[in-house]
Parts: C-alpha cells; sequence; structure tokens
C-alpha cells in the first residue's frame, strides 16, 4: 500500500503551531482535536520548523518540571523530523517509524507537507489487509466468492 492510499482515508488537515505557542496551549490543541502530534511552522501551511508530539512534552516535564507547561514550542520541539514521500510503500514508513523510534512521520510531496502517518494509522491498515487476506482465503477454501 502506498502511503497516498493511506492519506486519502484521513482528514486533510496537517494542524501545526508556531514557536512561540507554549506547551500548555499545544496541549489543550491535543486535546481538543484528539491528536498526539503538530507541525510546527511559523504560519499555518509554511516551511516545517520542527514537530512535537505527547512524548516531546513528556520529556520536557521530567526535564524542567513545574516550568515545562509555560515553556515555548521553539525550546521542546524536535528538529529531526521523520519525513517520507506519498510514493513510499507502507513498509517503508514502518522501518523509519522503527530506526527513529517514532509515531509519526510527516508525508512529503515535493517541499510541501501534505500530511502525517502515524502509527495507528500503520496498525489499522495493516489490520484490513490481513482481515481482507483473511476472507479472500475463507472464500477460496469454501469456493465461494467466484462466478
Amino acid at each position: 500500500m502506498l502511503v497516498c492510499q493511506i492519506l486519502k482515508t484521513k482528514a486533510p488537515e496537517v494542524i501545526s503551531v508556531t514557536p512561540s505557542q507554549t506547551m500548555a496551549e499545544v496541549l489543550r490543541l491535543f486535546r481538543d482535536n484528539n491528536i498526539g502530534f503538530v507541525v510546527v511552522s511559523r504560519f499555518p501551511g509554511g516551511d516545517c520548523l520542527g514537530t512535537l508530539s505527547e512524548r516531546d512534552c513528556c520529556n520536557a516535564v521530567a526535564e524542567h518540571g513545574t516550568k515545562a507547561p509555560i515553556m515555548r514550542v521553539a525550546d521542546i520541539m524536535n528538529r529531526t523530523v521523520a519525513t517520507c514521500s506519498i510514493e513510499d510503500l507502507l513498509p517503508s514508513v514502518m522501518a523509519t517509524m522503527t530506526n527513529r523510534r517514532t509515531r509519526h512521520v510527516l508525508v512529503m510531496d515535493g517541499g510541501a507537507t501534505v500530511g502525517v502517518v502515524s502509527i495507528g494509522d500503520v496498525v489499522k491498515h495493516r489490520l484490513d489487509e490481513l482481515l481482507n487476506n483473511e476472507q479472500v482465503l475463507y472464500d477460496y477454501i469454501a469456493g465461494t466468492g467466484y462466478h
């Protein structure tokens, strides 16, 4: 399965925050949108400066304690962003997630960010593939599903 096929099943919006926002503001955004990852850019749709995940926020609290919620995104964001292309295959994205120990990969088309693939997306699509394969095998064995 290609990354572009996965993106077709998701909301097209890539949620971003600015480097000057606080971690507390981002955490409210996470809660309100039921997400755990954002792109950091100077303005919506702008160039990616980095990313911020729930894990980054947890690490900031572990390191800075009660000061973390008022810290700026620029001070805690991840600047080494994992990316893939819309034409990459799912196993390649899975390898990137494993090798980089990340749960989110930015999807790029040329120089533009066009989406995010999460580990949840990967699990969903792999499960769908397995269930479909199971049904095809069942139909073959039972001699059904063929005309």
